[in-house]
């Protein structure tokens, strides 16, 4: 009896206790006086997405639709109050203007509760990003692309070796353009990142690849729904150890890169990837060349005086290593999925492709049998405008800051509004991207927003593909010349085309993480004469 007694009450305080974590932030929004949808028990705004009506991506992309005239809104990411920017002019007060009081991003990890992320250059705060930022800035200029570019290019050409064996001896196959560009961008980070020459496309069961392969499969149902309890319960998924990345694909990356340095350290081996300049960071020896300023196309995003800082400190291994790992986190499945949605945006425009095989074909020409090079590509203008309406169309949904002191912001308008320590932001520049207001007709791809007679017609606080301010995209040299370099390949080598199993018009899966098409990314590469 007692027994029972005794049950029934834990269930009761179990109950009691679940509730009061579900609802306790129920009022924040209307004690802010910010408008905002009625959130669901535990889920918050996400009811559509787990009835499967919509995805995070399009959810955010159609946000201004439902509050017209606010500039700021709240929002439920589950439980966690979340305040939303949908005026893209306060967006850059948060970003650049007002900066030291937004400097950090949300914490999921730190550097004691998951030292391979926390003490990545994404999630550190404070002081130490802003010493990071300033260390690694110098690595990502367009001198030290120049020296990676040859990489790239290298294993572009593989995939094209591959694509035109497969054709002679089988015909034109079908792919998914993912499965495909996933193991090239494989390749690529192995080969940049870490010093390891694989070739995923000839050899599919190699180890990097089949090991980090494990790490970063963000589609998979279980690192969803890890995903989803690290958003509910981030304590207690902490207490219980419970890892985001499977733990012992990342000890394996994490070998890989202190046996690489300590073999070029003893054997004094030089090789211009990311691993040596990482580790001229870490002795103090890398630095900006003050006469160099370059962008490897529109959406390439400026460097701030922070990051052109010179800093002194120290750095350990771990840190390195996480640098490391961000750097494959970002580099692997966000590539070949940025990638593959724009050769499907190229295959179903015609008119696009064939305008960028006339310029491709042409400077083809012009390197008379030598290899692509990275000043080369700069030189692409239409290449670079589809490229920048492209990553306007399919940018990641929201950028986020976490308000680091109190402050309050005045509107162009004269209104105020008052963040406090600790306050959480969304600044969902798919929003702004596909609000007609700045991009009219935004659901159509139309490059020539991008050229020279109208690209200064562009709000700069209303293009964000990666990020803005001090705290955006350290790798968007690296990242456009990956993709136009694939792009390049593919569009000079063969016609892409829709086939009788290709989804058009596409539709996107309903998922909380990145966007992605219901039946895939299939396409056919068929080899030009």
């Amino acid at each position: 009896m007692l027994f029972t007694v005794l049950l029934l009450v834990a269930i009761i305080a179990i109950i009691y206790y679940v509730y009061q974590v579900g609802t306790k932030n129920e009022n924040f929004f209307v004690e802010r006086g910010l408008k905002f949808k009625k959130p669901t028990f535990l889920v918050g705004n996400y009811l559509p997405i787990f009835l499967r009506k919509t995805s995070l991506f399009e959810y955010l992309k159609n946000i201004h639709n439902d509050f017209p005239n606010e500039k700021i809104i709240g929002h439920f990411d589950f439980r966690k109050p979340i305040i939303v920017i949908l005026d893209p002019e306060i967006a850059k007060q948060v970003s650049v203007k007002d900066f030291e009081n937004f400097v950090d991003h949300q914490e999921i990890f730190n550097e004691e509760t998951d030292p391979d992320f926390g003490n990545s250059l994404f999630a550190l705060k404070g002081q130490k990003w802003k010493d990071m930022r300033a260390t690694l800035s110098p690595a990502f200029t367009g001198s030290k692309m120049r020296l990676m570019c040859d990489f790239i290019v290298e294993i572009c050409g593989q995939m094209v070796d591959f694509l035109k064996i497969e054709a002679a001896e089988k015909g034109p196959q079908i792919h998914d353009a993912k499965q495909l560009l996933s193991r090239l961008t494989m390749d690529v980070i192995g080969t940049c990142a870490f010093g390891v020459k694989v070739d995923s496309l000839k050899n599919m069961e190699n180890d990097f690849f089949v090991t980090a392969k494990k790490i970063a499969n963000f589609t998979s149902v279980g690192f969803q729904l890890k995903f989803i309890l690290f958003k509910l319960c981030p304590s207690l998924m902490v207490f219980l150890k419970t890892p985001l990345f499977q733990k012992e694909g990342k000890e394996y990356l994490k070998n890989i890169v202190l046996n690489t340095m300590k073999t070029r350290e003893d054997k004094n081996i030089t090789r211009p990837d990311m691993i040596h300049l990482l580790m001229e960071a870490q002795k103090g020896n890398l630095v900006h060349s003050v006469a160099e300023k370059d962008t490897a196309g529109f959406a390439t995003v400026e460097e701030s005086t922070i990051g052109l800082t010179s800093s002194k400190r120290n750095w350990t291994d771990t840190e390195i290593v996480a640098q490391c790992f961000i750097f494959f986190i970002a580099g692997f499945e966000g590539v070949s999925i940025v990638s593959s949605f724009m050769l499907y945006e190229i295959m179903v425009n015609t008119d696009i492709q064939d305008k960028l095989f006339a310029e491709i074909s042409e400077a083809n020409k012009k390197l008379d049998g030598k290899p692509l090079k990275y000043d080369t590509l700069k030189q692409l203008k239409y290449l670079d405008m589809v490229t920048s309406e492209f990553l306007r169309k399919w940018s990641g949904p929201f950028l986020d800051r976490c308000v680091t002191r109190d402050c309050t912001l005045k509107y162009d308008d004269g209104k105020e509004y008052s963040f406090k320590k600790g306050d959480l932001i969304w600044m969902p520049n798919t929003s702004y991207h596909h609000n007609p207001e700045f991009f009219p007709e935004p659901e159509k791809l139309i490059p020539e927003r991008f050229s020279d007679e109208n690209k200064h017609s562009i709000n700069p606080s209303a293009y964000a593909p990666f990020g803005i301010g001090p705290r955006n995209c350290i790798g968007s040299r690296f990242a456009l010349m990956e993709l136009k370099s694939i792009v390049y390949y593919i569009v000079l080598n063969f016609h892409i085309e829709v086939t009788e199993k290709t989804q058009v018009p596409m539709k996107l899966a309903k998922n909380f993480t990145q966007p992605l098409p219901q039946k895939g990314f299939l396409m056919r590469f068929r080899p030009r004469e």
